[in-house]
């Protein structure tokens, strides 16, 4: 692997390989068809991760829709992430929400990275600050802010929770300490990525709060808006997002790298990579060619006359139909219901 003048990284988070909701299996896979679409753009990732051969890989957490993954989809997770690592390339995975149990001391979803010492791979999963010689020598530095269930937390920040109404402005504080603290003893003439998983103050949302599990931990947009950053890696919301446009360091979340849901259903996906210097990082958004598209469609029915025929003009050519997950719904007086043809429909 040969290290640029400017590193680049390959940023990408929010996965999600395992949701399967839509659609059926695949007879020759025996994999749902919605988890090939997760998979599909995954391959896009790390093949341009490989083929562009980046400097650095950094994923900013969620790679499970919940924390209890079947081995079929850690499987397939785990071969992708072995190509990076066969490939030589540093691979930072930061644990996020869906990957955590909430019990202390439980394994979480990415563990065996690290049990198995898995060359070129780190888990994240508690704050750290990282300096070249565990980065592969890149002349980069990186903190890292994983989820941590509140309860953990509380114990490695040695919080009390006697007022809980106060536990996360506590952890807030504490977390912008520990940054502040890295900040202050980081190598000035190196750049600085902080990545995290977490909502940051003045993030949109989009519909992904549908998956998401328990409280958010809000970190201030003056934390990741420090100028002695040179690229802020987030993840934990699926809208992508500058959080500081056209300016020093970029505050990015790349967004899920699949849509989710009828949520989703108008956003790009995309994923990012960025050449990263100190005050002058350059960004580049990356956008995902294969992402299956979603059709909703609403309508209100007037006139019983060619029920049928009326609501078949609201669909799009069939073209646009293939392959697409679709979501039809009908406003209707109930005595009507005979006469829709759910078959000649479908």
């Amino acid at each position: 692997m040969c290290i640029r003048d400017r590193p680049t990284i390959l940023h990408f988070a929010d996965a999600h390989i395992d949701i399967a909701n839509y659609g059926r299996h695949d007879p020759q896979s025996g994999l749902p068809k919605r988890v090939m679409d997760y998979l599909k753009s995954l391959d896009e990732i790390i093949d341009t991760a490989i083929a562009e051969k980046v400097d650095l890989v950094l994923f900013a957490g969620d790679t499970y829709k919940d924390r209890n993954p079947a081995p079929t989809f850690q499987r397939e997770w785990g071969r992708r992430i072995m190509r990076l690592s066969h490939a030589g390339i540093p691979t930072l995975l930061l644990v996020g929400n869906h990957d955590l149990s909430p019990a202390l001391r439980r394994a979480h979803a990415l563990e065996s990275f690290d049990t198995l010492e898995v060359p070129h791979v780190r888990v994240l999963d508690k704050p750290t600050f990282l300096g070249p010689a565990k980065l592969g020598d890149l002349p980069l530095q990186v903190i890292a802010l994983p989820w941590i269930a509140r309860s953990g937390l509380l114990a490695h920040l040695g919080i009390s929770a006697s007022e809980p109404s106060k536990v996360f402005a506590q952890i807030e504080e504490r977390l912008a300490e520990l940054v502040s603290g890295w900040l202050g003893n980081a190598d000035p003439t190196l750049p600085i990525i902080l990545t995290a998983h977490a909502s940051v103050q003045g993030a949109q949302y989009g519909n992904e709060r549908t998956v998401m599990l328990g409280g958010d931990l809000v970190l201030s947009g003056a934390l990741v808006r420090d100028p002695r950053l040179d690229y802020v890696a987030l993840g934990h919301i699926h809208k992508p997002q500058d959080l500081n446009p056209e300016a020093q360091p970029p505050v990015i979340y790349p967004g899920s790298i699949e849509r989710v849901d009828f949520g989703e259903a108008r956003d790009d996906k995309f994923f990012v990579v960025a050449e990263v210097n100190k005050g002058d990082t350059l960004v580049e958004w990356r956008q995902l060619q294969h992402i299956r598209p979603f059709i909703d469609l609403t309508y209100r029915l007037e006139s019983s006359d060619e029920v049928t025929e009326q609501l078949r003009d609201v669909f799009p050519p069939p073209e646009e139909l293939s392959g697409a997950i679709v979501r039809f719904t009908l406003d209707y007086p109930r005595d009507w219901e005979s006469l829709i043809d759910e078959a000649a429909l479908h």
